[in-house]
């Protein structure tokens, strides 16, 4: 099946204390990838709302919003060239508040990463995380 349009999703990259809060999905298009939390824009939501709502959903941490660092393409096609996928990603720095992330609603597994360990690549990412965490600086 093909898509009709493109989905609005939103993406939270919170750095703290030399790590990243990363999430393991559990739904495709990613499933399994460690990313960053994140996930569809409801109607009538601010883009900054869905980010920190999605980020509490999916770890329970709570943090404020920061500035827009990138928006992300994710097209997938099938076999025909027929488009399957089509998300359209704003990623949001975001700013820890408190929380101890625990894995919750499409979320495998939900954890603290040290930078050294995901600019080394121990983890399989999500395109665009180590692109990403240097955004966020």
């Amino acid at each position: 099946m093909s898509a009709q349009h493109p989905l609005l999703g939103v993406i939270a990259i919170l750095v703290h204390d030399g790590a990243a809060l990363l999430v393991q999905r559990s739904k495709k298009p990613d499933a399994g990838l460690w990313g960053f939390p994140g996930g569809h824009v409801e109607l009538g939501e601010p883009v900054a709302e869905a980010a920190l709502r999605e980020l509490r959903e999916e770890t329970g941490v709570i943090a404020t919003a920061g500035p827009v660092l990138d928006v992300i393409d994710v097209i997938q096609r099938d076999a025909d060239g027929q488009v399957t996928v089509h998300y359209a990603l704003v990623a949001l720095r975001v700013d820890y508040v408190s929380g101890v992330p625990v894995a919750a609603d499409d979320a495998l597994d939900a954890a603290w990463v040290a930078l050294e360990d995901i600019r080394a690549e121990r983890l399989k990412m999500s395109r665009g995380v180590l692109r990403l965490i240097d955004l966020a600086g």
